[in-house]
């Protein structure tokens, strides 16, 4: 009897004793080995498996870890090596896509068998197999550029952490028209977003549901004993680990659909632009974020979200570099940073990557919660509007209540001094900042 023919699973092996175990694996020729090795029905979990049934979506709900990235690549696969069909493979970004979705450890070049492995054209972002299948590389920050080609089937990695989320999505709806019964695969760790709870709610979307726990056997110990120790039963870790969807907290001064509500596509023509800049009261791996926010303001006194270029572990050179960078690339009038913690060393540090920029300090002599109410009111007038979306920004706003126990929202803060700035204080905005 052929292995391809033995009807058992890796749990069916696992459970034999181990002397039968080695004799079996003893058993199998060279072939066998392969193929056993490269069968992912063999290895798969229930929850991996594509569902039965007439689905146009199918929605893979995950952890950190919990093995997405194998799932959405293995459905890929089969279909690719048989049939000469045109995919399209969406990430964050290009980078993403690439590093994640082909290039990575469970990306489609790793988990192919040699004799099948797909040919990756770099510069013309595809992959090729020898069924003539042809899956094309696409970031979710153009959604323009799924205008035109057209597809068989899409695999979408972490649509939650989509900018233009909606936008994507629709051009893809119309993208795919090929063959009889065009299908989507999306894996995300989930966020309480609109798209998300849409298409949870489609009758044609399968959802299934995978915790980082269901894939510990192929994880490091270690992120079970710091990682998961940390965040286990909190709103971050239920979200992280276990794929729940956590709404918003009752008693934050934001909420998903307050943002939402007043998201735009694109900014319009912007009079006045800021930096702001939360920088990091330590250094090294373990430093806390730098915030580091884009606003601008429209002739009708609006203010618009354009950018979050936050980022961890930076070192003041890098973190001044990355500001000056968004500074100059929004066309922005000033740059405003914190200096609490900072001081003089602040402005030294910007200066010395643009000596004459324009660069306002600012100094917090209230508590968070106070300085960020009037902004959260502007909100609430519709007088704020995010430019796409920001999933980490917004995942502070929302969870936000002013606990001094919480974590110093970095991006949070940035995004504060960046309003205050443009709305809170006359036309700079400066001498209401320093009463904040």
């Amino acid at each position: 009897m052929k292995i391809s023919e033995r009807a058992f699973r890796a749990e069916s092996l696992t459970s034999l004793k181990a002397k039968n175990r080695r004799q079996f694996l003893q058993s199998l020729s060279h072939d066998e080995t392969l193929w056993i090795l490269h069968h992912w029905p063999f290895w798969a979990r229930d929850d991996q498996i594509p569902p039965i049934g007439n689905w146009t979506s199918w929605l893979m709900l995950g952890g950190r870890g919990a093995g997405k990235t194998r799932a959405g690549a293995e459905w890929i696969r089969k279909q690719a090596e048989n049939d000469p069909i045109r995919i399209a493979l969406i990430g964050e970004t290009y980078l993403s896509a690439r590093d994640v979705m082909v290039e990575g450890e469970s990306g489609l070049l790793a988990i192919a068998p040699k004799t099948s492995r797909p040919i990756f054209h770099i510069s013309r972002r595809t992959l090729q197999w020898k069924s003539g299948a042809i899956a094309q590389l696409f970031s979710a920050e153009e959604p323009d550029a799924l205008r035109g080609p057209q597809f068989h089937a899409a695999w979408c990695d972490e649509l939650c952490k989509w900018r233009y989320a909606d936008k994507c999505w629709n051009m893809l709806q119309f993208a795919l028209r090929l063959g009889n019964n065009p299908r989507q695969m999306i894996t995300t760790t989930p966020r309480p977003m609109p798209l998300l709870k849409r298409l949870m709610d489609d009758p044609n979307c399968i959802t299934t549901r995978a915790s980082s726990y269901e894939n510990r056997a192929n994880l490091a110990q270690s992120f079970f004993s710091q990682i998961i120790k940390r965040y286990e039963g909190t709103r971050l870790g239920r979200q992280e680990l276990n794929a729940e969807i956590i709404d918003d907290d009752p008693n934050a001064l934001w909420s998903r659909d307050l943002i939402e509500t007043h998201r735009v596509s694109e900014a319009p023509s912007i009079i006045r632009a800021v930096i702001a800049v939360d920088p990091p009261t330590s250094a090294g791996e373990n430093a806390d974020e730098c915030g580091i926010l884009a606003a601008g303001l429209d002739e009708t006194g609006d203010a618009y979200i354009l950018g979050d270029y936050s980022a961890r572990s930076l070192s003041p050179t890098q973190w001044a570099k990355r500001a000056v960078k968004a500074c100059r690339r929004h066309r922005a009038n000033t740059i405003v940073a914190e200096i609490n913690q900072g001081g003089d060393m602040v402005e030294n540090v910007i200066r010395q990557v643009a000596p004459n920029i324009a660069f306002r300090p600012v100094r917090a002599h209230r508590g968070k919660r106070l300085r960020a109410e009037p902004v959260a009111a502007l909100y609430e007038r519709g007088k704020v509007h995010h430019v796409g979306a920001f999933p980490k920004l917004e995942d502070q706003l929302c969870a936000f209540t002013g606990d001094p126990k919480e974590k110093s929202p970095d991006r949070l803060d940035a995004l504060v001094w960046a309003v205050s700035a443009l709305m809170l204080g006359g036309r700079s905005g400066i001498a209401k900042m320093r009463a904040l």
